[in-house]
This record gives C-alpha cells, structure tokens and sequence, in this order.
C-alpha cells in the first residue's frame, strides 16, 4: 500500500471542513426542521418538527469519519465499508451520501437541491413507513459500479 505522510495543504483543509460543515448542517436539519431547509426565511416555530428524534452528539463523529475516510479512500484508491450500528447516527450517514449523491441515485425523489433537502428534513423522524436504508441491492449495485470508491452502508431500526 502506497502510504502519503505529506500534511494536508490548505486547500485541502478548508474544502473537508467545508464538507463536514455542509454535513453537520444537513444532519441537524434532519433532527429539527421540518420546513425552510435554507433558512432562506427567519426561523419560526412552524419549522421546528413537534417531536424530535435522532442525537446531534453522535453525528459530527461521524461526519469527520466519513469525509476522511472518503480522502483516504481517494488518496490510496481503496474499497472500504463503513458501517454504523442501528440507532441514533442515521442522519449523519445520510447528510454524506445525500451530499455526495448516492442517496439520491437510490431515493430520485430526494433531489440533490432544496426541494430534495426539504424532503431529506422532513421524512427523518416523520416516516409512516420503513424509513430509507441502503439496501442489499444497492449495495450490490455500489460495489460494481466503478463510479463509487467505496461502499457506505446504515443499517437502521
């Protein structure tokens, strides 16, 4: 395996700490907003969700995990699964492969623009169905795809 021991450059930085911001924003709209997934309007009380679900303390773990893993992977051309156990980290895997468009390719109807991010906020925690998970097939799917670098899996109950 090569091995890379250069530091970072600074550009380098600023764009995974873009991308892990952009994460812990998408993930915490999952857990409080029900409307206005841009904040393009103050927030009032009809934005919040009635009942909460889903923990921000296990989310920016998670994040800054998988946008490393994902330079790693890049950087030494590997397949990796990342997967997390059931429970209180789904919206942090889901920001992730919403951001980088996998979720989407498997849920159209979550679009990778504002109506998708509205739909992505208000399904977490409102489901009167089984919530989206990626599924076998798709994981199937992703890991003979020569697009996708690695596979990422959530399994949630």
């Amino acid at each position: 395996m090569v091995q890379n021991h250069q530091p970072l450059t600074a550009e380098q930085l600023q764009k995974i700490d873009a991308y892990w911001r952009a994460a812990n924003y998408l993930s915490v709209g999952q857990i409080y907003l029900l409307d206005n997934p841009l904040l393009r309007e103050p927030l009032k009380q009809a934005h919040i969700k009635p009942r909460l679900l889903g923990h921000w303390g296990t989310t920016p773990g998670l994040n800054f995990i998988y946008v490393h893993l994902n330079r790693v992977i890049k950087a030494l051309d590997l397949n990796i699964l990342y997967i997390t156990g059931p429970g209180h980290g789904g919206p942090g895997i889901v920001a992730n492969t919403w951001l980088e468009g996998t979720y989407s390719e498997t849920y159209p109807e979550v679009s990778p623009d504002e109506i998708g991010m509205k739909r992505l906020f208000k399904q977490f925690s409102l489901w009167r169905r089984k919530p989206p998970a990626q599924s076998m097939r798709a994981a199937s799917w992703a890991m003979r795809s020569p697009t996708h670098s690695a596979l990422r899996l959530t399994i949630r109950t």
